[in-house]
């Protein structure tokens, strides 16, 4: 591969939808699973309620964190090869593998959390991630 053909072309289209997309599975998932979400960290629907935290600061950040993470695997899937939809899945699945899985691991059993809440979020970021890399992977810049 030459230094031309090694360019990482960012669609930032792409990467708005995938973070987009990922949000909505997000809003979508914990609405499913905030029961035994809310269980897992100990708290109640009143406290998530009375929290007195900004609900548009959670839902910004949320969505730069799934556009960082979106950029990051459209950076390697693009970087490893042909840039296909199967295998933005691919380096989504080893990205999550190697970094979100072992950390919610670690920061989990440090913190005494339930399996249920590790399975939901980790849950989460699997998919999230799939649904990520289908997109970057998937829709090339023109």
């Amino acid at each position: 591969m030459t230094m031309e053909q090694s360019k990482v072309r960012q669609n930032y289209w792409a990467i708005l939808v995938a973070a987009i997309a990922s949000f909505l599975f997000e809003a979508c998932w914990y609405s499913l699973f905030l029961q035994g979400w809310l269980d897992g960290i100990g708290r109640t629907r009143q406290w998530l309620e009375n929290s007195g935290m900004n609900p548009n600061l959670q839902y910004l950040t949320a969505l730069i964190a799934e556009a960082v993470m979106a950029t990051a695997i459209s950076c390697v899937t693009q970087l490893t090869g042909a840039q296909t939809a199967l295998r933005g899945m691919r380096v989504a699945v080893l990205l999550w593998a190697g970094f979100v899985l072992t950390t919610l691991a670690t920061e989990e059993i440090f913190e005494v959390r339930t399996l249920q809440l590790f399975a939901i979020n980790a849950g989460f970021w699997l998919l999230g991630m799939i649904l990520m890399g289908a997109i970057v992977g998937g829709w090339k810049k023109k």
